[in-house]
């Protein structure tokens, strides 16, 4: 185990609860006072399949899963067989050798531990049913780590508290008979490097103690799909819609539930055509919209993508990238949208591309989507992937609270017709020189014009004028130059910018590559720094050319087969990137991969 982290899995069948068992253990171990990173990985199966839940424990922020296991629950033997080559020196595997068995040659070179705890026995003791099994391989983890029952019990009956008290009561009873077992049992089974197993101590204790600060009880674990939908709300979005589509579906899920206190319409439409369209109507009627799905529902968005750039609509889009093409792995996670979402909508028309890379910039980078939707009078992408969109980590709410508290909703150019009066000459596509002409809501007395998807006169009725047609093109184009000039700030370099190393990426790459820097600075791997994009588009070139030619040596990590930002930074300034980390197999980036690459330079 690791000074200052170490990495608990449950696997077992899809169908079993595993991922809420994971849920579980991660809430658990936040209000214990340390951070988590959760990962899951799981088959687009009902029921079947292989099911994992990783969650990586520190006691200082970490901020992505790693590959080394220390602590596996294997509920079947297909678990221990796939994960048993990332199991670590002296780790520890949690099974019921009633059901399947381990053969000891197997544990016996790593020195790993194997704890014997009979789920099936200890649930019928119990009264439970199957499912509450891996509430026992819960308890069973607590009484391993030397942790305080109680703040299982809270979690549990938190999770639970919508099933009835019975419910409730019952996985509680699972959880302490598999915690009562290993404390009677663990002296017996630990290893000798365990300090005799004190069950008082437990691995946990003899290697990490919890953050002991005030604001313990103040984190929140949340996804990147629950930090985009509490940015939707502080954002001010009153319509959204979608079209259920893996990774995005639980954004519409959790709106759902939330819409009624928020002041929100939210409508399961038919299909993505539908639901691009009701968004795009109700942005033109004056209220924040947004849309979420993935690369095959945001294919059948195209022509009304164009739509809001030629009417100057503004309206988020949230798109969830999987593999592709098709229906490719549809529970898995890709960086292969990009360029697609970059080009999107038949034309040339403005369009702004945020790509938040954590829980915390989906959070905020949504909201200010609102904002810039309304400003710029366009599509503004908010661009995530499975790995993101469904993985949790533990945050301070207190920084979302400041996010929320500084943010304030802009309108841009909106006419309030009690301050303004008008001849009826209102010119919707006004020429201006900043591109961005003034909007006003439907039914504004004394202002109307024509809106359609042709292309317009200053007030809007149609033209097929050449000189007219160029006009508008560059009214249009000017709104990029604005926002260059008032609204793109510099990518972040996080790191020491002497590094020996630079990466490159976007997105959800973050993640791993900051969790792989924190075991930079030791004396076989050289010091590392990050620039982070989240900022696509416009392209903030002159802050990437200025950091990319001071550095060093530079490795991009992209998670599509063919350099997408590559190709955006070697476009827009000139530079090819030469040495390059790409993963196309809908895994995300490991730490260790990143560092044994880095090796290699």
């Amino acid at each position: 185990m690791s000074k200052d982290s170490f990495t608990w899995t449950i696997g077992g069948e899809a169908g079993f609860g595993i991922n809420i068992s994971g849920l579980i253990f991660s809430k658990t171990l936040t209000r214990s006072g340390f951070h988590i990173f959760d990962y899951i990985e799981y088959p687009s199966l009902i029921r079947g399949g292989h099911n994992v839940y990783h969650v990586h424990v520190g006691q200082e922020e970490v901020f992505s899963q790693e590959k080394g296991i220390d602590i596996l629950v294997a509920l079947n033997q297909e678990t221990f067989e796939l994960h048993k080559k990332s199991l670590k020196r002296n780790s520890f595997v949690i099974y019921d050798s009633n059901q399947f068995r381990i053969d000891k040659k197997e544990t016996e070179k790593k020195k790993i531990n194997v704890i014997e705890v009979p789920l099936a026995t200890l649930i019928k003791k119990v009264g439970g049913i199957k499912l509450m099994e891996n509430n026992i391989a819960l308890g069973a983890s607590l009484a391993l780590l030397g942790l305080d029952l109680k703040k299982l019990f809270l979690v549990i009956e938190g999770v639970f508290k919508g099933k009835g008290e019975k419910i409730v009561n019952e996985n509680q009873k699972a959880a302490q008979v598999g915690y009562d077992f290993v404390r009677e049992t663990l002296g017996d089974r630990c290893h000798p490097e365990l300090d005799s197993g004190s069950i008082d101590k437990g691995i946990l204790r003899s290697k990490l103690q919890p953050q002991n600060d005030k604001n313990r009880e103040g984190k929140l674990v949340l996804t990147g799909n629950e930090a985009i939908v509490l940015g939707c709300v502080f954002g001010g979005c009153q319509f959204f819609a979608a079209y259920p589509m893996t990774p995005a579906s639980s954004i519409l899920h959790t709106l759902a539930g939330l819409a009624e206190k928020v002041g929100m319409i939210v409508k399961h439409a038919e299909d993505e055509i539908s639901v691009i369209n009701m968004a795009i109507g109700a942005a033109f009627a004056g209220v924040r919209s947004a849309v979420a799905t993935s690369g095959g529902g945001f294919s059948l968005m195209q022509e009304s993508v164009s739509l809001a750039g030629m009417t100057e609509t503004g309206i988020v889009i949230i798109e969830c990238q999987r593999p592709a093409p098709a229906t490719g792995m549809p529970t898995w996670t890709d960086q292969g949208d990009l360029q697609f979402i970059l080009r999107s909508g038949h034309g040339d028309f403005p369009k702004i591309v945020l790509a938040p890379g954590d829980q915390e910039e989906a959070f905020y980078l949504t909201a200010e989507a609102f904002n810039l939707a309304d400003i710029y009078q366009c599509p503004v992408f908010i661009i995530s992937d499975k790995y993101l969109s469904e993985s949790h980590k533990s945050i301070n709410a207190t920084r979302y609270t400041l996010h929320a508290t500084r943010y304030k909703i802009d309108r841009g150019k909106i006419i309030d017709n009690k301050k303004q009066k008008t001849n009826n000459s209102y010119r919707r596509y006004k020429i201006t020189d900043d591109g961005i002409s003034p909007w006003i809501l439907p039914g504004t007395p004394g202002y109307f014009y024509q809106a359609n998807s042709y292309e317009h006169l200053e007030d809007g009725h149609t033209t097929e004028s050449a000189e007219e047609r160029v006009k508008q093109v560059d009214k249009r184009a000017r709104k990029m130059k604005t926002f260059i000039k008032n609204h793109l700030p510099k990518p972040k370099v996080y790191g020491d910018k002497n590094a020996d190393i630079t990466f490159v990426g976007w997105g959800s790459t973050k993640m791993p590559v900051l969790q792989a820097m924190k075991r930079c600075n030791n004396e076989t791997i050289k010091q590392c720094n990050y620039l982070h994009l989240n900022y696509l588009w416009p392209f903030p070139k002159e802050s990437v050319t200025k950091v990319l030619k001071q550095a060093k040596r530079v490795l991009l990590l992209e998670g599509n087969p063919t350099s997408q930002l590559g190709q955006l930074i070697r476009q827009e300034t000139g530079i090819e990137i030469k040495n390059k980390f790409l993963k196309d197999d809908g895994r995300p980036f490991y730490p260790e991969e990143i560092l044994t690459r880095i090796k290699n330079l």
